[in-house]
């Protein structure tokens, strides 16, 4: 809260940083860890089968920027911190995912700790990769996806709601109530 007459406070959301930290999602077997293996240059596990990826695997990556190295050499910082790109390849989303299925709770903990997604979907037919659904439809499986990661969101957003409820109720607290209703 800024006092009468100060410029009020600027309110961020995110974090402020020049990583950006992306999780690559998608179905179990649909080439996330292959994606994530060109993206990075590294070698990690990428086999035909479902959950290969249990633990996320995590790399950062180099964003080459012109720009930025023109300005380093017309101003000489002292140090440079170019941008980067952090990666982590996340286990395959199932649906029911939200409600414990596969490593669902653990799957949507480390979508948390990123700041967006690549959703990575099988659209090619090949009968020796097993696919988790029993047959290719991308559209489903961008929907069960998108369903889960909702369900998750909204499971967040009321436990967040009946936290808020009982400090209100308890401490009677105008702020909490101004969050509660925006």
């Amino acid at each position: 809260m800024s006092k009468k007459g100060e410029a009020p406070e600027k309110v961020y959301l995110g974090r402020l940083t020049n990583h950006l930290r992306m999780g690559i999602v998608g179905l179990p077997n649909v080439g996330k860890s292959t994606l994530f293996n060109a993206l990075t240059k590294c070698q990690v596990a990428a086999q035909n089968f479902p959950f290969c990826t249990i633990d996320p695997n995590n790399a950062q990556v180099a964003i080459p920027d012109v720009r930025f190295e023109y300005l380093c050499d017309q101003f000489k910082p002292l140090s440079k911190v170019a941008a980067a790109l952090q990666v982590t390849d996340i286990a395959g989303l199932v649906k029911g995912a939200s409600e414990g299925e596969g490593l669902g709770n653990a799957f949507l903990s480390h979508i948390k700790a990123v700041d967006g997604i690549y959703q990575v979907v099988r659209v090619f037919e090949d009968e020796e990769i097993v696919h988790v659904e029993g047959e290719i439809n991308p559209i489903r499986d961008m929907e069960i996806i998108l369903n889960e990661l909702c369900l998750k969101d909204e499971e967040f957003i009321n436990t967040r709601l009946d936290a808020l409820t009982k400090q209100t109720l308890h401490k009677k607290e105008k702020r909490d109530l101004a969050e509660m209703e925006t």
